[in-house]
């Protein structure tokens, strides 16, 4: 067993496919399916069932797969400890980004990257906070930026910045004639939600004070997976929705004559970086914190902003 060979069965994995995971790899497919069965012979097990379409690995194939991708990541810590004791920061940064987060960030953070850090490679990759704590966790990604606190035992967080909840209301509602928005006072089944699995959404249902069994009761009709088709939904339709103050800063000068402060409430998001508690390019790490923090206005990385911070 070598490492080269947990390379090519990761790289199978990835893409379910041998000719496509050869390509990925520089080989021919010959040579990493070769490999790839001495492994097996090795073990004296199947690793992959070759007889689906796409490639499946088996059950004990799942597990030799996870562990490999862990020991891949300890295998690249022994060059990164020598590049981080030579205070070297090029090379890339495999970085995964919540996509509430994503869509206003990632923009910024390239034309700063290609600007003023182009020997640091930034790989970008939208996913859930699940998946991101799953492949940071693994390997397969370097860091993410989420929402936090986490209090997660196996990563580092690393604050970044606070962002202020706003409200959106269709000018078709009758909040929309009031300055300040009183959550105590809005209906809620006139609150359009993100779906489930974002992590915005949880923080919206704190803020909001609602409770699963009252959603489920409402008469929200609609939940989408992205705040624009949210905003469009309220453009046409009353009710309100509720958003982060950086993807109100994007909206256009009409739109944002239709968002609303809360009355009487302070609510922020606190937004991280988050690396694995082993993650060892400590020189790499703080040139990346740096690239964010250059890539969202000053005013919203004020720390004492954190007491405001909506539980996930």
């Amino acid at each position: 067993m070598n490492i080269q060979q947990l390379e090519y069965v990761i790289a199978v994995d990835k893409v379910r496919h041998f000719a496509k995971a050869a390509e990925m790899c520089y080989v021919t497919q010959p040579t990493l399916s070769m490999m790839i069965q001495k492994l097996e012979e090795e073990l004296n097990v199947k690793i992959f069932d070759r007889l689906k379409h796409p490639i499946e690995p088996t059950s004990i194939g799942v597990q030799i797969i996870e562990q490999a991708r862990i020991t891949l990541k300890y295998f690249k810590q022994i060059k990164e400890i020598v590049e981080n004791e030579q205070n070297t920061f090029k090379g890339n940064f495999r970085l995964g980004i919540i996509p509430t987060i994503a869509s206003y960030l990632v923009p910024a953070l390239l034309h700063k990257q290609h600007t003023g850090f182009s020997d640091i490679e930034l790989i970008l990759k939208d996913c859930t906070t699940h998946n991101l704590i799953k492949d940071i966790l693994n390997g397969t990604l370097d860091g993410g930026i989420l929402a936090g606190p986490l209090n997660h035992s196996g990563l580092s967080e690393f604050p970044v910045y606070y962002e202020k909840f706003y409200a959106y209301v269709s000018p078709y509602d009758e909040a929309y004639k009031e300055k300040e928005i009183d959550l105590d006072k809005i209906d809620i089944n006139n609150i359009w939600l993100l779906e489930n699995e974002h992590c915005l959404r949880g923080q919206i249902e704190r803020l909001c004070k609602l409770k699963k069994n009252s959603i489920a009761a409402s008469l929200i009709k609609y939940e989408s997976g992205s705040i624009d088709t949210l905003i469009h939904v309220v453009d046409y339709n009353p009710g309100i929705t509720i958003i982060p103050e950086m993807h109100a800063m994007g909206l256009s000068e009409e739109k944002q004559e239709n968002l609303r402060p809360f009355k009487n409430l302070t609510a922020v998001r606190e937004v991280c970086l988050v690396v694995s508690t082993e993650y060892v390019r400590k020189t790499l790490l703080n040139v990346i914190l740096e690239i964010i923090r250059n890539s969202v206005p000053k005013s919203m990385q004020n720390p004492q902003l954190k007491a405001y911070v909506v539980d996930l």
